[in-house]
């Protein structure tokens, strides 16, 4: 795990979904979820991107995406309108 920043995302900052997306696995991740960035990686030879967030218990998760245009490209290059930092208005 790289603990730098991806995008707009910032190393111990919080975040908020602000809007609807479906991860990897297929876990959706609701209006108004909540975690603190802490980290990415990157997996070039599967487009695997990994999200590692923790939640208010603490605990690390990590959220898989595929950066294809036929799974969750899409949202990873759009990922400012899905995810906000807390404390700013969406603008999406």
């Amino acid at each position: 795990m790289q603990t730098t920043a991806f995008q707009h995302l910032a190393v111990g900052r919080r975040y908020r979904v602000v809007r609807e997306f479906t991860d990897f696995d297929g876990s959706v991740h609701p209006v108004g979820e909540e975690w603190t960035f802490s980290g990415h990686s990157f997996l070039p030879y599967d487009d695997g991107l990994s999200l590692f967030v923790s939640t208010d218990g603490g605990s690390v998760r990590q959220i898989r995406m595929r950066w294809t245009p036929d799974d969750q490209g899409p949202v990873v290059d759009a990922l400012r309108e899905y995810v906000a930092p807390v404390g700013t208005a969406n603008h999406g």
